[in-house]
């Protein structure tokens, strides 16, 4: 039988099964090509979220409320948060976590670990007018971003 891709569509339409063959961890990477292009990140904060402004401070609103999320998760289940320092090996600082969850017998989120990585993103910068307008610019920027691991 072949092997083929399996889509986001795919899973989200239940046509496949997840199937894992390292039980210890799971690497996921979202990728939206739309949200590559300027224009797009425009509607994205306007016509999706439903913004009349496609203020720039409403991507730094966005990741708050992931951070704030996420911490939340972690007291909730009283699971463990590792800030990753430069240079560590993100495998060999979650052993420990893994072992004891995998003793424990049942599925979990071991620990959650946080690092800043280089990453392209999608940037944004405001500046206002000579009659104090604020104007904005949208577009992709080489930078340090919080990675969050499950």
């Amino acid at each position: 039988m072949a092997k083929r891709p399996v889509t986001v569509n795919d899973m989200l339409d239940g046509q496949v099964a997840l199937d894992l063959e390292c039980p210890d961890r799971v690497y996921l990477n979202g990728y939206v090509p739309n949200l590559q292009v300027p224009g797009q990140v425009v509607l994205f904060l306007t016509r999706h979220l439903g913004n009349p402004i496609p203020s720039p401070a409403l991507m730094d609103q966005i990741g708050q409320r992931f951070r704030r999320a996420v911490d939340s998760y972690a007291r909730a289940n009283h699971i463990p948060v590792v800030h990753f320092a430069k240079g560590q090996r993100k495998a060999e600082v979650m052993r420990r976590y893994l072992d004891r969850a995998a003793a424990s017998g049942r599925s979990q989120v071991a620990a959650i670990g946080w690092a800043q990585e280089y990453a392209q993103v999608a940037s944004a910068r405001t500046w206002h007018t000579g009659t104090g307008v604020p104007q904005f610019a949208f577009g992709k920027a080489q930078r340090r971003v919080s990675c969050v691991y499950f």
